[in-house]
């Protein structure tokens, strides 16, 4: 996915004058690519991976699904097979009985696509728990967002002795769809400037979405995974460009995979990426 130059600085022109032409741009479309997000947990229930081809930057259509290709999940650890069946627009394995994320273990997922290989690897890393979630109402005099709502705030500790890499996301009333991403190492954001301590403040605050802060009877749901640093390193700059903007702003670029075609000459190139964490979950609802 590119966004030329030209194309940001006609926005943030266009972003500083009272015009309301419409402007037709001739962007040419480019390559579309076959696309994975495939995250494993160590938590019971469906297990879904997600196959998609990319479509242009100013095409508003949904990504077509592509279904016809082969997902199996190998644990390296054990030697356990998991496949992952099309069903419902998507690839799953229903984990309900027994999740088969485990802390420790290694993971390889291998996709067979149109008649080449791709492997990707990761680990599962091990993960404190949440010890509570706080909240606080707050008016629009009070809040630094002009934002009359509650303001929740979790609480957790780094685990010691080695680096950490967090990715913290919450969600409102259900998991359909996030509210907020916040990613740490060691409980801090950069690596040697704490271990073993709890979370600083700025990232338990940040499971509250200020523009839009909770209402009486609504509920926050927080997860902590663990993830590895090339997940983390993966996830900062997708979260980087999916937050960019701005006159100044990056041009946008596809983050590089961890999904690797393993074929002798093989052609295909598919962009994404396939993650394992483990899981720490707490939820709270607010009432006056």
């Amino acid at each position: 996915m590119k966004k030329s130059f030209f194309l940001i600085l006609f926005a943030a022109i266009a972003g500083l004058t009272a015009c309301e032409d419409k402007v037709d741009l001739n962007i040419a479309k480019g390559t579309s690519f076959p696309v994975l997000d495939a995250w494993i947990t160590n938590e019971p229930g469906l297990q879904k991976i997600k196959f998609t081809m990319s479509v242009p930057y100013t095409d508003n259509n949904p990504a077509p699904i592509i279904d016809d290709a082969q997902i199996t999940l190998y644990d390296l650890t054990t030697g356990a097979t998991y496949p992952f069946l099309f069903k419902d627009k998507m690839y799953s394995y229903d984990a309900t009985a027994k999740p088969i994320g485990v802390i420790g273990h290694a993971y390889k997922l291998r996709i067979l696509y149109k008649g080449e290989t791709f492997e990707a690897l990761d680990s599962i890393k091990r993960v404190p728990r949440i010890d509570s979630i706080s909240y606080e109402f707050k008016t629009k005099e009070e809040s630094i967002s002009n934002k009359e709502g509650y303001y929740a705030r979790f609480y957790a500790r780094d685990l010691k002795d080695t680096v950490d890499y967090y990715w913290i996301r919450s969600y409102r009333n259900d998991t359909i769809k996030r509210l907020e991403d916040n990613f740490s190492i060691d409980g801090s954001y950069d690596a040697g400037v704490s271990d073993g301590d709890p979370f600083i403040l700025p990232i338990e605050e940040g499971i509250t979405n200020y523009s839009k802060p909770f209402l009486t009877g609504e509920k926050v749901i927080v997860k902590l995974m663990s993830v590895t640093y090339p997940a983390h390193d993966f996830l900062t700059q997708v979260d980087a460009q999916v937050n960019a903007g701005g006159l100044f702003a990056k041009v946008l670029e596809n983050v590089k995979s961890n999904i690797k075609n393993t074929t002798p000459k093989g052609q295909i190139r598919i962009l994404g990426w396939f993650g394992t964490s483990a899981v720490s979950r707490a939820e709270r609802s607010f009432s006056k």
